[in-house]
Parts: structure tokens; sequence; C-alpha cells
């Protein structure tokens, strides 16, 4: 059949991964005031360990008719200043003028931007946050696996903030969760759970880095998670430009370009924790 007979028909929608950093696991909050999205600082809450005090009269050592000598102190710890920078995600569209309004390049961009955001924001935490600021659990004998691996992270999150935390999951290694009952639905909240009840974010833009700390590549057959404390995406309204019809045009080539974006501020607190597991069996 020619080509010049076929029928223009709507593009094939898409959907978003539904369990990715945009979804159930996070706190998703929508703001309007620019300041926000410049970046956020924070005191830190849950990071410092609660202790066990003992009774020093209550120890055997501590009875006969010596002195106890200095009295025992009980420890503080202080707080510290946590900070997330601004994640920019954007999406454009470049027509011919003989093929597409202003109103149809929008829309394209627009829509692509709702279909792949998620994505983009995936890509820009792990490479920014989590790669750049994880303690590499990876044993010196090498790769372990996933489930050795999610035992670790775990272990690591317990330890150092002992609250709920996020699993980070690149959508590659995804499928491997599941041969040992690593990850369960919760009906209640539509996500994932691992048994010790931390959420799971499963990435496509994750699967697209898979670096290890220091952005470093992953080895074939190796897959790098991640996991962190509680996260909380702080979301922008879409921008688009140029806003008006008149200037998306290059009068040189009579092309049309509009360009939809959006900033995110992704924040997670406390530990990030690291470990590279193997892919294969």
């Amino acid at each position: 059949m020619a080509a010049g007979l076929r029928k223009y028909v709507e593009a094939i929608p898409g959907t978003p991964l539904p369990h990715g950093i945009l979804n159930a696991c996070t706190d998703v909050r929508d703001v309007d005031d620019v300041h926000e999205l410049l970046g956020v600082e924070w005191m830190a809450l849950g990071c410092c360990p609660v202790q066990v005090w003992r009774d020093p009269c209550l120890n055997d050592e501590s009875l006969g008719d010596e002195s106890p000598g200095a009295p025992v102190q009980k420890e503080f710890c202080r707080p510290s200043v946590e900070h997330a920078e601004p994640i920019t995600v954007y999406a454009g569209s470049e027509c011919s003028t003989m093929g597409w309004t202003y109103t149809e390049a929008r829309e394209h961009a627009e829509a692509s931007l709702e279909l792949g955001e998620q994505q983009a924001v995936e890509a820009g935490f792990w490479s920014a946050k989590l790669a750049m600021t994880a303690t590499d659990l990876t044993p010196a004998e090498g790769p372990v696996s996933i489930a050795q691996g999610v035992a670790a992270l775990e272990g690591c999150l317990a330890e150092q903030y002992g609250g709920v935390g996020v699993l980070h999951v690149p959508a590659g290694a995804a499928a491997l969760l599941g041969c040992c009952n690593l990850v369960q639905p919760d009906p209640a909240t539509g996500s994932l759970r691992t048994l010790a009840g931390n959420c799971v974010i499963i990435g496509a833009g994750y699967s697209a880095m898979n670096t290890g700390p220091g952005n470093l590549p992953a080895e074939p057959g190796t897959a790098w998670l991640y996991i962190t404390g509680p996260v909380v995406v702080r979301r922008g309204p879409t921008e688009t430009v140029p806003d008006q019809p008149g200037a998306s045009v290059n009068i040189r080539n009579n092309d049309r370009r509009v360009l939809v974006e959006r900033t995110y501020v992704v924040a997670t607190t406390c530990t990030v924790c690291a470990v590279q597991v193997t892919t294969c069996p």
C-alpha cells in the first residue's frame, strides 16, 4: 500500500509504571511556592538513636561500700540539617509549521511529559542523590543474590533509622523479587512491601541508570539496589516555553518548537545504603 493512502490516527497512549517514584511509596506534594522549588532544607528527624538507660544503682557492680565513681552520663545527639536539590525535567516537540499548529505541538509535548516525567525524575534522583551519598554494603567477594541484598539493605536501614523506608529497585531487576517472595502487594495502599514493611519503588529511570556509588556503571549481569528513609516529592506546575504561538516559530527554517517542563524536589532522610546484586542465576 502506498504511504499516501494511510489514514492519520491518534497516537497510541501509554501509562507510566505503576510502582514508580510518583506513586504510593512517596508523599507527592504539589507546590506553587517557587522558593520550595529552588531546593529545601530541614532538621533531620529520626536519625538520632533512642538509647536504653541502665540505672547504675541497679548494677551488681555498684553495690558495696566503695564509691561507684563518676555518675553515668546520658548521651545527647545533635540533629543534622539535611537538604534536597531541584530536578527539572522537560519534553520538547519540534515540527514544521505546515504540519502542526502551536496547540497541537503543545499538546504533544504535554502528553510526552506526562508519560515520561516519572522515569526522568527517577534517573535524576538516582544519579544526584542515591549514587552520590550511599554507603556500599557489597561484600569484598562481590555481588550477592537479590535476597541477600535486600536483607543487607533492610538491616542497614533498621540500624540507622528504625522506621519504614523505601527500597529502590531498577525495573530490570524487579522480576527477581518474586523468586523468593521478597515483595508482596499491599491492598490498602496499592504499594509493594517487603516482609519487613518497607515500601518498594520499581523504577524505569533506575533501570536506565543502574549505577553504583559514585555513579560507576554496573558490570554486566548485575544491578544496584538502594534503600533510604521515607521519600517526599515536591512537584511544581508545568511551564510551557514559549507560551505564545508566534515565538515558537524559527523563521529561518519555518520549524516550530514547544517545550514543556516541570521542577521536582525529591527528599529523603537519614541514610542511603547500596548493594550490588547478581541478575543471572
